[in-house]
């Protein structure tokens, strides 16, 4: 990475968002910087460049900022995973808990085709929940998962624990332990 440009530093926190206890990291700085931008796409597809990714699952929502530029950046198609009820077509779905709640995550039917290399991307790993109801969404409909890609990751809240029995690369660019 960039020596010169220390992407955590424009990271905002923002405490007891969106509820009380909850330190949120705010990546809209990074995002507002054109050369941290850049750095943050070029390091996360650099990663996976060889890894024959065919397609991007980008999970919403700040996941699909992200994975739309390294799709691009990598030349691949784009799949959202969305919130229920997000989606205009017959889907497939997966329930989990998060760090404050539950959630239900969604993808098209037919979004991927059995045998495509997907790499899942989000913006942050905290618990381990959304990243690992995605996998479960890309292989129900017969993909092939070649990683996960996040620009962030909280340590402490032991997702990368929670995606251990599945066997996969993960990588976070940021770290915070």
């Amino acid at each position: 990475m960039n020596a010169t440009l220390d992407l955590k530093s424009y990271i905002r926190d923002i405490p007891d968002y969106p509820k009380p206890g909850i330190l949120f990291k705010d990546l809209t700085p990074l995002w507002q910087n054109p050369a941290a931008f850049q750095l943050m796409i070029d390091e996360l597809a650099g990663h996976f460049r060889k890894a024959g990714v065919e397609t991007i699952a980008a999970i919403e929502s700040r996941g699909l900022i992200l994975g739309s530029a390294i799709a691009y950046t990598l030349k691949t198609g784009l799949v959202p995973i969305r919130k229920e009820g997000k989606l205009p077509w017959k889907t497939v779905r997966v329930s989990y808990d998060l760090e404050y709640g539950q959630a239900t995550t969604e993808m098209h039917v037919d979004a991927i085709h059995p045998g495509t290399r997907v790499l899942i991307v989000d913006d942050l790993l905290a618990t381990g929940g959304t990243a690992e109801a995605a996998v479960k969404l890309v292989k129900e409909l017969g993909g092939e998962v070649a990683g996960l890609a996040f620009l962030v990751e909280l340590g402490f809240l032991k997702g990368r624990e929670r995606l251990k029995p599945f066997g996969l690369e993960v990588f976070s660019l940021i770290q915070y332990d």
